[in-house]
């Protein structure tokens, strides 16, 4: 990524989301393997879970194919957009407590990615590297990029709403076994 120092490094890769996400699915999982109760909560694994879903959709839908990749960069990226998102929702459905979430949730949840948004786009636009071309104001302008966030949000707001009914239906039908 950079030539120069691991801060530098990291500094680079914390401009993708999908990073960011799956970092922070990786804490969740390691807190959860540990025992400790922090993150075993409904409404946060099911937030972690849509968000490491939403870093596969959008790969799978607008950036898959993008770039050439080989070796270790073709293997890191299968398990950051492919493999732990499948992993995550498999791990929820058969893991996680069910019937606990209501439907403020999705609403909470956008809140992470909505907060990405600024933060990239200011990265973006103070050295001129946007993480996704979705959203490269340079190249589509704010009307478009908006537009694209837009889509995204909704998208994200209804996938949002699928997973509390989900949970709503499986709490049910686990209450009835």
């Amino acid at each position: 990524m950079t030539g120069g120092s691991l801060l530098a490094t990291l500094w680079e890769m914390a401009r993708y989301f999908t990073v960011v996400t799956n970092l922070l699915v990786a804490l969740t999982f390691s807190t959860i393997a540990a025992g400790m109760r922090a993150a075993n909560r409904p409404f946060f694994i099911g937030g972690v879970m849509l968000l490491i879903l939403l870093v596969g959709v959008i790969y799978w839908l607008l950036l898959r194919g993008l770039l050439e990749l080989s070796g270790g960069a073709k293997l890191a990226d299968a398990i950051l957009h492919s493999i732990t998102p499948i992993i995550a929702l498999f791990w929820w459905l058969a893991f996680a407590p069910k019937g606990r979430l209501d439907w403020r949730a999705p609403l909470l949840w956008a809140t992470v990615p909505l907060a990405y948004l600024p933060y990239a786009i200011a990265r973006g636009l103070a050295d001129g590297k946007f993480p996704y071309p979705f959203i490269n104001i340079d190249k589509l302008g704010w009307s478009h990029t908006l537009a694209n966030a837009a889509g995204v949000a909704l998208g994200f707001l209804v996938a949002g709403y699928l997973v509390v009914r989900l949970d709503t239906y499986l709490g049910r039908h686990r209450q009835s076994q």
